[in-house]
């Protein structure tokens, strides 16, 4: 397994998924390769987390319950 460059979706920067990198995503089970760079995804989970916080901790539907 030699180490691949990948194309950032949103950004378009190239990144590298390492080695290291790959061994771990098949470990875990995982199927797919990153498709965004660290730095993306790190603003994406950020932005996920500020959501969820205005969600009141999820994207759950609580109906009328208050």
């Amino acid at each position: 397994m030699a180490d691949k460059v990948i194309a950032c979706k949103d950004c378009n920067a190239e990144f590298v998924f390492t080695e290291n990198e790959q061994a771990f995503y098949k470990e875990k089970g995982f199927d797919n390769e990153p498709q965004r760079c660290p730095d993306c995804r790190r603003a994406r989970k950020q932005q996920r987390n500020n959501n969820d916080r205005g969600n009141f901790g999820g994207n759950r539907s609580y109906g009328n319950r208050w």
